[in-house]
């Protein structure tokens, strides 16, 4: 794919990443001034069959456009094209100049309190406004957060509309198949796992994401007691309050834990916050037990069930 010129304008110099789902590449844009990067994300249909194609053609439209809608948010990427080439799927998005989030969540370092209740009321502020347009997310982790240079901001990337499609014509034309679960072990809850996700199951991951921060421990790293709950708390330093309200975000059962984002925030706003010289600073912490990679495992399909 080196050097393929897409609908006559996005040049692709990149290779950033291919899996069961799609790929991904980086381009520039030939046709604008000063050639600025973008991402291309490709799905390739399973199938040429022309029910496929018009099945997989109606609902990239569909993942689209909502996608173009929520790159209204300044901390969303912008969908700035997508469209059809010789039976394939595009789209073009914003490239985003930053480093993903597990770069500052290392294995074995501990982030203040402070400073991961700011990164969680920024996180749900974002996931707030997806939420009220319908979108559930399905694969928060920090490596699908990436901590903006030009303003140091956090953005939300890989909404996953590729995968969308992909599995939804798989089960429209297989009855064999089984329901896709898409997200990330440790970060997505179990009724995710089995193709049901909820708007909370990504209140959840962002939960998993505030553990990490605190614990310097990956969260399929973590142990669960009998009623299925993360054993966190003996490995951080942390509020009752502050510890209360994530372990309310990651609750087993769905039905107990926050509904909406927004209650999350209310929560969280009500803490007391005290200053701390060290704020932005990870803090060592005991590595005898922890795994020595620090990436998140990877996006991946959970045939489930029922």
């Amino acid at each position: 794919m080196n050097g393929k010129i897409l609908a006559g304008r996005y040049k692709i110099i990149k290779v950033l990443g291919a899996g069961g789902f799609s790929e991904t590449y980086i381009a520039e844009d030939i046709q604008y001034p000063g050639n600025p990067q973008c991402v291309v994300k490709q799905l390739k249909p399973a199938t040429t069959r022309s029910e496929d194609l018009a099945l997989a053609r109606r609902l990239f439209g569909a993942e689209a456009n909502t996608l173009e809608k929520l790159g209204t948010h300044n901390q969303i990427p912008q969908l700035l094209a997508y469209f059809e080439e010789d039976e394939e799927f595009y789209l073009i998005q914003e490239y985003i100049i930053g480093h993903p989030l597990n770069q500052e969540l290392i294995s074995g370092k501990c982030i203040i309190e402070n400073l991961t209740i700011s990164l969680l009321k920024e996180l749900l502020q974002i996931l707030t406004f997806v939420h009220e347009n319908g979108v559930i997310h399905r694969d928060i982790k920090p490596n699908n957060i990436i901590r903006r240079h030009s303003d140091w901001k956090l953005v939300l990337i890989d909404f996953g509309a590729v995968k969308e499609v992909s599995t939804q014509i798989t089960e429209s034309f297989d009855s064999t198949a089984f329901t896709i679960g898409i997200g990330t072990r440790g970060y997505a809850p179990n009724e995710q796992c089995f193709g049901r996700p909820k708007y909370n199951s990504d209140i959840y991951a962002v939960g998993m994401i505030g553990i990490k921060a605190l614990t310097g421990i990956s969260p399929h790293e973590l142990e669960r007691d009998t009623d299925g709950e993360v054993k966190w708390l003996d490995k951080a330093i942390v509020s009752e309050e502050l510890a209360a309200i994530i372990n309310k975000m990651v609750l087993d059962d769905h039905q107990q834990r926050y509904n909406s984002a927004s209650q999350v925030l209310e929560d969280l706003n009500k803490l007391v916050v005290y200053e701390d010289v060290n704020i932005g600073l990870a803090q060592d912490y005991s590595t005898d037990h922890l795994s020595t990679v620090d990436a998140d495992a990877p996006t991946s399909p959970w045939p489930g069930h029922f």
